[in-house]
């Protein structure tokens, strides 16, 4: 499976969903049970490597706007959701976390965000249909700690500086 089947996996079943980050990871993982399994395998190290990949104290500052906070886990399905909502996005997200502000149509922080259960789709779908746990994927661990500079989280005037468009859109 290569990058372009990887986001049209993930396109297709998010405007299925219809922005529904439950129905998105349950269509997701129908999808990949149609696939054989080395296939369901390159999926998973595709979304493995792009999760690590967004393990930045930008992204996760972004993320903190856009919640009104964001602990360990939150941020971590914070970038399940963000892989969940296509390659612009993500790529976008990932490049200048502060594009979120244009990129993301409607964010509502209750249902948005939070793309849990798209980070185990693969996996499931594995189980489905070999009746084992997936292997390793043999992908780099995310690093210890998040990639850049670290932020003060809580100061206010920091993340208003730092994600001017974010938090005019979203906070101010």
């Amino acid at each position: 499976m290569d990058e372009t089947e990887f986001w049209e996996i993930v396109d297709r079943t998010r405007e299925a969903a219809e922005g529904d980050p439950e129905e998105h990871a349950e269509l997701l993982v129908e999808r990949l049970a149609q696939l054989d399994p080395d296939s369901v395998l390159d999926f998973a190290r595709h979304f493995e490597s792009r999760y690590n990949r967004a393990y930045t104290w930008d992204l996760w500052g972004a993320a903190w706007v856009l919640l009104d906070g964001a602990s360990d886990d939150a941020f971590d399905y914070f970038r399940c959701w963000l892989i969940g909502q296509g390659r612009e996005v993500f790529e976008g997200g990932v490049h200048d976390p502060d594009s979120l502000a244009e990129l993301l149509d409607d964010f509502d922080e209750e249902i948005d965000g939070d793309g849990e259960e798209l980070g185990y789709a693969a996996d499931e779908a594995y189980e489905q249909l070999t009746g084992a746990v997936a292997p390793d994927l043999g992908v780099a661990l995310q690093p210890a700690e998040p990639e850049g500079a670290p932020l003060d989280f809580e100061n206010e005037a920091v993340l208003a500086e730092r994600f001017p468009r974010l938090w005019d859109r979203f906070r101010a």
